[in-house]
């Protein structure tokens, strides 16, 4: 299992560091995971979302990063197909893979907000049929001159440039949130993301259902050149020496985090929409959530993992037997110094990764 690192870009109150602070921080992070072996750095897409996300334009770190970095890869997660044309998307892509020598992870979705929706005058109802098409319009610009036009965008004849080096192209996920995002996701042979904001238990169900649709889809054969069968969840993660110290500075950084985190998925919960009813049906656990989250809370419903090396060592170590692919740790959640967060990335790489990654490094 891979150990990755999670970032929204979050700039809560009293976290010491003011916007442009959390972007030289986050870079800095990075730059220290690169060295200590950590697998990829993931940065969100989001906007409207002041304090939970600041990062409305992830294209730009992952290329600032590009330059910083030497062996980290880099993640997407994810562009929100609907909102962006896919022939821009495609040639963004091509150039960080480029710039990074062949390092970035590709994600997309469909979005979940209604306000980021209406700012882009996308369609909710259309978000799925765009995704599905976009996807294809990524795959086709890699391979050469696109052959044929679809519903959305027509852009039969058009060789988009530059080429990623990544043959077929940069290994491609996707955002899932419903079970049948799961399967879809199989079916179409992308990699998913799954989280932050569900239990384990629903993630576990959901693992086993991409699973047999993947299984039920391809069969058991090698994934064919650009097939992703990869499951990556993310978790909130914070590790210090002292477990107790690290409980009692991770309480208030996660309930924070968490709570904004719902706050964003509420209005999507609350109103019935074609296409997103899945989100309806998941109003009830997130209004519980909402009401009572608290780090003994968030531990008992497997959505962080929080203690010392020998604790956290355990807990990822039975999210690798569980058949998790890669693991996006959202180190101390964004909402704590990166004095703390240093500490505990030095921590994690020490006792969690491989030794062979460590040797990388």
């Amino acid at each position: 299992m891979e150990i990755d690192l999670f970032y929204e870009m979050s700039v809560p109150p009293g976290r010491g560091a003011d916007e442009a602070g959390v972007f030289r921080e986050t870079i800095e992070e990075i730059a220290l995971a690169d060295e200590l072996g950590f697998g990829a750095a993931w940065i969100v897409e989001h906007h409207l979302m002041p304090g939970y996300s600041h990062a409305t334009a992830p294209e730009l770190v992952l290329a600032a990063l590009s330059q910083r970095t030497r062996r980290i890869r880099l993640g997407h997660a994810v562009v929100v197909l609907p909102w962006h044309h896919p022939l821009r998307v495609a040639e963004r892509a091509a150039t960080l893979d480029i710039l990074s020598g062949g390092r970035l992870e590709l994600g997309v979705g469909r979005g979940f907000s209604e306000a980021e929706a209406a700012l882009f005058g996308a369609r909710p109802e259309e978000s799925r049929a765009r995704t599905e098409e976009g996807i294809a319009v990524l795959r086709a610009a890699a391979a050469g001159p696109i052959t044929a036009g679809g519903r959305f965008y027509d852009l039969a004849g058009v060789n988009v440039l530059p080429k990623p080096l990544q043959r077929p192209h940069p290994p491609l996920w996707t955002a899932a949130v419903s079970p049948e995002s799961f399967r879809w996701a199989a079916r179409q042979g992308l990699g998913v993301l799954a989280g932050p904001f569900k239990p384990w238990f629903m993630v576990r169900q959901d693992l086993a259902a991409y699973r047999a649709a993947w299984r039920a889809a391809h069969g058991e054969a090698t994934p064919l050149p650009g097939q992703n069968p990869r499951f990556a969840m993310t978790l909130g993660v914070f590790c210090l020496e002292d477990g107790a110290e690290a409980r009692r500075l991770a309480a208030p950084a996660f309930t924070w985090f968490y709570r904004m985190l719902l706050e964003q998925t509420r209005p999507v919960m609350e109103k019935l929409r074609a296409g997103y009813e899945y989100y309806h049906r998941f109003r009830r656990l997130a209004g519980l959530l909402g009401h009572a989250v608290s780090l003994p809370m968030l531990e008992r419903l497997g959505m962080v993992v929080v203690g010392d090396p020998a604790h956290c060592a355990r807990r990822l170590a039975a999210l690798r037997r569980a058949g998790v692919d890669r693991l996006l740790c959202a180190v101390g959640a964004g909402a704590l110094p990166t004095a703390l967060t240093r500490r505990s990335l030095r921590l994690i790489a020490e006792h969690m990764l491989a030794p062979a990654t460590r040797s990388a490094a």
